[in-house]
């Protein structure tokens, strides 16, 4: 059974939408960096994070990564990034996208946001080692 998409937006609007918002935030002096640490391959990382958005937005099983584990791997993601992140995102999508799909996925992107940012805060104040407890 195939679902129907969670709004009308369409694969080539997503890759868009993708290629644009990268192209901002190499440029951005905040974000840039982080991202450039991490990422050589920009051709294929795109390609994989239009494949994200496909799976979310569109249910098609082309994405089969780990989001939060990648963001917490990198090491140099924290989650005071994700507000700017997603700020850059919604100028893309109201530059590429109809109001109405803008605002939906937007809507969409700050819930993940939300979640990734509270999974990176988790992790990020658990201590490095196992405590202890026979100890003392």
């Amino acid at each position: 059974m195939t679902l129907p998409p969670r709004f009308p937006v369409t694969a080539a609007q997503i890759e868009s939408v993708v290629a644009g918002f990268y192209c901002e935030m190499r440029q951005d002096p905040e974000l840039g960096p982080v991202f450039a640490a991490k990422v050589s391959d920009w051709p294929a990382h795109e390609a994989k994070i239009a494949d994200f958005w496909r799976n979310a937005i569109l249910f098609e099983r082309r994405y089969d990564g780990n989001p939060m584990q990648a963001h917490i791997a990198a090491g140099t993601v924290r989650s005071a990034h994700f507000a700017r992140w997603l700020a850059l995102f919604d100028r893309v999508l109201a530059r590429e996208l109809p109001a109405d799909v803008a605002q939906s996925w937007s809507h969409l992107a700050h819930r993940i946001g939300r979640g990734l940012r509270m999974g990176l805060d988790y992790n990020n104040s658990r201590p490095s080692e196992v405590p202890n407890l026979r100890a003392g």
